[in-house]
């Protein structure tokens, strides 16, 4: 799997961060959490993960990531979607993949986590980061 010291091939001069998302499926549902009042983004529904730390494998971030925000521990499977967003200040490479979940999550941030069915991810709000892979899961064609 790549590691974070691998960055999206840009001509712009912003930060680029390396941001990885598990894709958790069950029972025709699908995991999301919302992001946390006072962090970027705020209010907004995302898949769970986040940072890689510089000389860490993908996997790695994803497992450390799901154990921290949701007590639980997972299996990395395969990558789903690459893609790369520019915020006025920062652009991030975010890279989902599909994962398993090896214990029953319990958010640990305080923030909200739901199961919701793919059909229903494109009516809720989620990062602009986000759009191809939900488009594509609401079809499923992520699956």
């Amino acid at each position: 799997m790549p590691n974070a010291s691998e960055r999206s091939s840009t001509a712009t001069t912003e930060p680029t961060i390396t941001v990885v998302a598990a894709v958790i499926e069950a029972d025709e549902t699908v995991l999301i959490t919302r992001r946390l009042r006072g962090t970027h983004l705020e209010g907004l529904w995302e898949f769970p993960g986040g940072k890689v730390h510089d000389g860490e494998r993908h996997d790695e971030a994803l497992r450390r990531e799901i154990r921290e925000e949701l007590d639980a521990g997972i299996d990395v499977h395969e990558l789903l979607l690459s893609t790369t967003h520019h915020y006025p200040q920062l652009a991030v490479v975010l890279h989902f993949y599909r994962c398993s979940l090896r214990n029953d999550p319990r958010p640990m941030l305080g923030q909200e986590m739901r199961w919701v069915r793919r059909n229903e991810l494109p009516a809720l709000p989620f990062p602009e980061a986000d759009e191809e892979l939900i488009a594509l899961l609401a079809r499923g064609r992520a699956g």
